[in-house]
């Protein structure tokens, strides 16, 4: 893209430099010496830079005045740092103990940290994820959460929305579903984290204190525990690196960061195409309240 434009903008400068040429030659009735001819091209060369920059304040002021719509409070951005911080310390320690009779783990624990410290941040990764759950319950019983919580629930709509999206993408249908608040991706995400949490965290304390946990309870529930905790950890990797990472990195439209769950913002024109429902029912209220 950058190339093409240069080559425009070579095209544009010879074309000018050739017709401010013509009408000087006519106007003297000679033709233009090589120094007169090497100063119209200067001219014409600082005009169209002058022009360019011109332009580029224009689009940098545009983008300075784009509206903006508050997406989540600073309570939710928190919330998620949080997660985001415990989960990346859960994978990059919880893999190497996973697969411990592999190369490479035993690479990271004789030369990048022991398996005792990885003991040591793998449990403040737990113990983040446990405080941020904790965090999250006591935000749901807040009239923020209880909303928060009635968007995000499963509906009838969701299975048509995707059935339309899975047209759209596959060619059969020119039209893209139009989603609220929350599309049927987000609200899966959001349930499968739920549903990971549920399963992560109390297997999780079982081998943390496994003590306790042999003294009271039967050694089959142990076995089970280890396993679903070591399989819905992988699980939830596989979906960080092809799900979530997708749709919060690599998507050409907020490539290289969806930048919403840390500034809590989203501008007008990602709110219209994302989000269209939820932008015309804002419309709405601004319209009744503004209303005398």
């Amino acid at each position: 893209m950058r190339e093409g434009g240069l080559m425009a903008d070579s095209a544009n400068e010879e074309r000018l430099v050739h017709e401010l040429q013509r009408e000087l030659e006519r106007e003297l009735d000679r033709p233009l010496d090589d120094a007169e001819l090497q100063r119209i091209k200067e001219l014409v060369r600082a005009q169209l830079e002058a022009e360019l920059r011109a332009k580029q304040r224009r689009s940098e002021r545009e983008k300075e005045q784009e509206e903006y719509f508050v997406r989540f409070s600073l309570n939710v951005c928190l919330q998620h740092l949080v997660l985001a911080i415990g989960v990346i310390l859960l994978t990059i320690t919880g893999l190497p103990i996973k697969f411990h009779d592999s190369a490479w783990a035993e690479f990271i624990f004789r030369h990048i940290w022991s398996l005792e410290i990885n003991r040591i941040i793998h449990r403040v990764g737990a113990s983040l994820l446990m405080f941020v759950t904790v965090w999250h319950i006591g935000w749901l019983m807040t009239r923020e959460g209880r909303r928060e919580l009635r968007e995000l629930l499963p509906r009838v709509k969701d299975l048509w929305d995707f059935i339309a999206n899975v047209k759209f993408m596959l060619g059969l249908s020119s039209e893209r579903p139009k989603f609220g608040r929350y599309s049927y991706s987000e609200k899966f995400e959001y349930w499968a984290l739920v549903w990971g949490t549920a399963v992560m965290v109390p297997s999780g304390l079982m081998l943390w204190f496994h003590r306790i946990a042999l003294a009271y309870l039967p050694k089959y529930i142990f076995d089970v525990a280890l396993q679903a905790h070591s399989g819905e950890a992988l699980l939830a990797i596989l979906a960080l690196i092809t799900w979530h990472m997708y749709h919060a990195h690599l998507n050409p439209e907020v490539f290289p960061m969806n930048m919403t769950i840390f500034t809590g913002k989203i501008s007008k024109k990602r709110m219209i195409e994302e989000h269209p429902l939820e932008y015309e029912q804002i419309m709405r209220e601004r319209a009744e309240a503004e209303r005398p």
